[in-house]
């Protein structure tokens, strides 16, 4: 029903973050770019499912399941269940990549300290 909406707050909270820290360097540390692109991707394949099936409407109450108070109190549990799954695994799939990454380029840097290549001509013993 509205499982979307909380990624798209985190994706609000990230990109805020992203915007805030770019001239630090801390975004592009962290690679918050990947994170934004995984929550907005996963937030308009959602909407987008929700829209197709006319769980989102053009009209007040926008979502189908505000328009009773159970149906309310259903919509809430699976925000916090299935909502709360699917950015735990977005987090969890951003953490990997970011290990990843880290991990590559450290051992990039120090294949390029062992190689005979990576010197110039003139300094090569």
């Amino acid at each position: 029903m509205a499982c979307f909406l909380l990624p798209m707050a985190i994706g609000i909270v990230t990109t805020i973050l992203q915007l805030a820290t770019r001239h630090s360097g801390l975004s592009e540390k962290l690679k918050l770019n990947w994170l934004n692109a995984m929550l907005w991707g996963g937030v308009a394949l959602l909407a987008a499912e929700h829209v197709f099936h006319g769980e989102i409407t053009a009209f007040p109450p926008y979502l189908t399941a505000m328009a009773s108070p159970a149906d309310t109190a259903v919509m809430l549990a699976e925000i916090a269940s299935i909502g709360g799954s699917m950015s735990l695994a977005i987090a969890g799939t951003w953490v990997g990549m970011l290990a990843v990454s880290t991990l590559m380029t450290k051992k990039l840097a120090f294949k390029d300290q062992l190689s005979p290549l990576s010197k110039p001509l003139t300094t090569r013993t």
